[in-house]
């Protein structure tokens, strides 16, 4: 089975859509007798820093995938003709967008249906056109994978297709990276991701500010690219001291982070798997997340939880965590024994599986 995979939208730069690619497709290409043969349809960024990851050729089109319009353009209209004029059995767009118009069998991987979710908690005045691509995607394609139930659940009561057509595929965990914890001057709890409404930064900086002086730990926020939005409301508060704003940060220093950290605090008000959850817990860094149900099918119960509208409630789980050692432990070794339950190799089987279901409903 020959299957060409949209990569327009991979720059090394867009947090856990790339991951999945990443750790996906080298899974894939790791399998014994998978079958599946793998050519990438990428833009100008991979053929600047051609990937070590992807088992496969690559060819490129002359878009960037930096710029959305580009990438929507790629992916709607360019990507499924390549394929086709690459001989593609099955074309997989792994990243919750694809064609406009059925060109060849097509499986989409839909992370998240946020758009269709909560259209007001996306940015930039571009909501009513991604609803409209996210809702033509997933009419148009062949099969779609999920990362959780609760995305399933939303494609078929949001995206208008029936259950059989949804195969719901959990994400895995990466390997421990083995980092010694490196010493730190004071306790401090980690936090990442995007400076979307739906992360609730806002609310966790608030929470924050009503931790007692003489017992707040640091507060160390990861995965801003440019000048981070939240300086202003850190600022706001008198919270400069107790709150690092660390921007973009590599792996390595990423690992130093969750080796070191008493607790990595998840205040998201809505994911669609929640694969942070499991980053940490496979780094033996204790976590604290919002209850949504979501986020319950990724860490089950290896985690403490709490109320992520209310800003005390955040509070209260981050000071009874931060001056707990003994549960900080119970929760490292909980949260590594459930991280070992999600691999990689499970996910690229459950994705190849998918491959061949759509190949064998779409062959005349």
């Amino acid at each position: 089975m020959r299957v060409a995979v949209e990569l327009v939208y991979f720059t090394g730069r867009k947090g856990g859509t790339e991951t999945y690619a990443r750790l996906l497709f080298a899974a894939l290409g790791a399998l014994p007798d998978a079958g599946v043969e793998l050519v990438g349809i990428a833009g100008r960024e991979l053929r600047a820093a051609p990937p070590d990851w992807f088992p496969g050729e690559i060819v490129h089109l002359p878009v960037s995938g930096e710029s959305r319009p580009q990438w929507a353009a790629g992916v709607a209209l360019a990507v499924a003709p390549r394929a086709r004029a690459l001989r593609a059995d099955l074309l997989h767009c792994p990243a919750n967008f694809g064609p406009a118009l059925h060109v060849l069998p097509t499986v989409v991987t839909v992370h998240d249906l946020l758009p269709l979710r909560h259209p007001e908690w996306v940015p930039g005045g571009r909501a009513d056109a991604v609803r409209r691509l996210q809702r033509r995607t997933i009419a148009v394609a062949d099969r779609v994978i999920a990362d959780s139930a609760a995305t399933a659940a939303d494609v078929v009561a949001l995206g208008g297709r029936v259950t059989a057509d949804v195969d719901v595929v959990p994400l895995g965990a990466p390997e421990p990276s083995g980092v010694a914890p490196p010493p730190v001057p004071r306790p401090f709890v980690l936090a990442g991701g995007n400076r979307m409404p739906h992360k609730n930064f806002d609310r966790l900086i608030e929470a924050w500010s009503l931790i007692p002086a003489g017992e707040r730990p640091l507060l160390v926020v990861t995965g801003s690219h440019r000048e981070d939005p939240l300086d202003a409301e850190v600022r706001r508060r008198g919270l400069a001291g107790d709150v690092d704003l660390r921007g973009w940060v590599d792996a390595d220093e990423l690992a130093g982070l969750y080796a070191s950290a008493s607790a990595y605090v998840f205040p998201t008000r809505f994911e669609g798997f929640g694969l942070p959850v499991l980053e940490a817990m496979a780094a033996g860094c204790p976590v604290l997340a919002s209850e949504l149900p979501v986020l319950r099918e990724a860490g089950g119960a290896a985690m403490e939880t709490f109320d992520p509208t209310s800003a005390p409630a955040i509070a209260t789980a981050v000071r009874r965590l931060v001056a707990d050692p003994a549960r900080q432990e119970a929760l490292r070794a909980a949260g590594r024994a459930r991280a070992a339950e999600f691999t990689w190799r499970r996910t690229a089987e459950a994705t190849v599986a998918s491959y061949r279901r759509t190949v064998a409903a779409t062959a005349p």
